[in-house]
């Protein structure tokens, strides 16, 4: 694959001055957006088939087209791994892959929601897999990183090995920060090197030269 990829830049040098402050503010208090109607939906049908298959559960939060959630299957035949994703096209292109798996589906919905309503339902994950999220590099948009999100909170909660991947330094270094804020838990991070690539963002990361960086926690 040819390496195009640029690199995050960013007008932020190192951890954000507000972080710990957001944090802490956002665990005082449990996130209490209203759910959408059509999240209700996708998480009931979710939760059949996870009951159905009786085996232990792991997100694939942010799937993209499902290639990720079709390896974690691979590597995980015991349980049933369960992708996500907000992009309509990006699912849709799993569509075919998925009906080659007996333990991996992947659906358009809302990590927020879906989140919150596994907690509700006192879902607690085997693993969780946040690979490459978005990591809004601008200084102002902070919050919308997931450890400095309100719905940090719900995230923790489902517990498992928490694995994060990402091509930018400072977002590990802020999700390390929160979750140790969050839990007291030391967690260990690594570059990802060698390994078959878990899906093609992360093959043309590294065809650009990327570093990538994972963070594991056992929550």
């Amino acid at each position: 694959m040819q390496g195009n990829s640029r690199i995050v830049t960013s007008n932020q040098q190192g951890l954000h001055p507000d972080l710990d402050d957001v944090v802490r503010r956002h665990l005082s208090h449990r996130y209490q957006r209203p759910f959408k109607p059509v999240s209700l939906a996708v998480f009931e049908g979710i939760q059949k088939t996870v009951e159905q298959h009786g085996g232990p559960v792991i997100f694939d939060s942010g799937c993209g087209t499902g290639e990720s959630s079709l390896l974690l299957a691979e590597q995980h035949p015991e349980a049933i791994v369960v992708g996500f994703d907000k992009s309509e096209m990006r699912i849709d292109k799993s569509e075919t892959q998925r009906e080659q798996s007996d333990n991996a589906i992947c659906v358009r919905a809302d990590c927020i929601d879906i989140w919150r309503l596994a907690n509700r339902a006192d879902w607690r994950l085997q693993h969780h897999f946040l690979l490459y999220p978005n990591p809004w590099p601008k200084k102002r948009h902070l919050q919308r990183r997931w450890h400095a999100h309100p719905v940090f909170k719900d995230l923790l909660d489902l517990g498992g090995t928490l694995h994060l991947r990402s091509n930018w330094q400072i977002y590990v270094d802020e999700f390390e920060r929160a979750v140790t804020m969050a839990t007291g838990k030391d967690g260990v991070r690594r570059q990802v090197e060698d390994e078959i690539a878990v899906s093609a963002f992360e093959m043309k990361y590294r065809a650009s030269g990327q570093a990538l960086l994972e963070y594991l926690v056992e929550l």
